[in-house]
């Protein structure tokens, strides 16, 4: 199995580069013909939300509904798959920041209580709490 970077996922999302964006339509065609599958960790997951919001200034239900997309493409591997699907639907039902969103389920999932911050936004979410 083959993992993804980040500037390949942003490549297929935004297709601002036709001639990268086609060669990373080409390798999904040739994992999903191989029945191959490729990995996404939620690193790349994290630099991505970023990189749409803050670089391209994707709106927020934009991002949401690209990583569903993203999320239904069955060659791809999510680390922590289910992680992904939460934060969709919490994204949906949230105003906290995408990225602080899945830091924060991210926190909640690997036994923590809260995410300790200095950004009073992200303080108000029950995820979060104000240092």
């Amino acid at each position: 199995m083959k993992a993804l970077d980040t500037n390949v996922i942003v490549r297929f999302l935004v297709a601002d580069d036709a001639g990268q964006a086609a060669r990373v339509r080409e390798l999904f065609q040739y994992a999903e013909d191989r029945r191959e599958a490729l990995f996404v960790p939620i690193v790349v997951m994290l630099e991505t939300i970023w990189v749409l919001s803050a670089v391209y200034g994707i709106s927020r239900v934009a991002v949401l509904d690209a990583v569903a997309k993203l999320a239904g493409l069955p060659f791809l591997r999510f680390e922590n798959a289910g992680l992904i699907i939460r934060w969709i639907s919490a994204g949906r039902q949230s105003t906290l920041d995408l990225a602080n969103l899945i830091i924060g389920l991210a926190a909640r999932d690997n036994g923590c209580s809260v995410t300790v911050t200095l950004d009073r936004r992200s303080a108000r979410s029950e995820l979060f709490e104000l240092l």
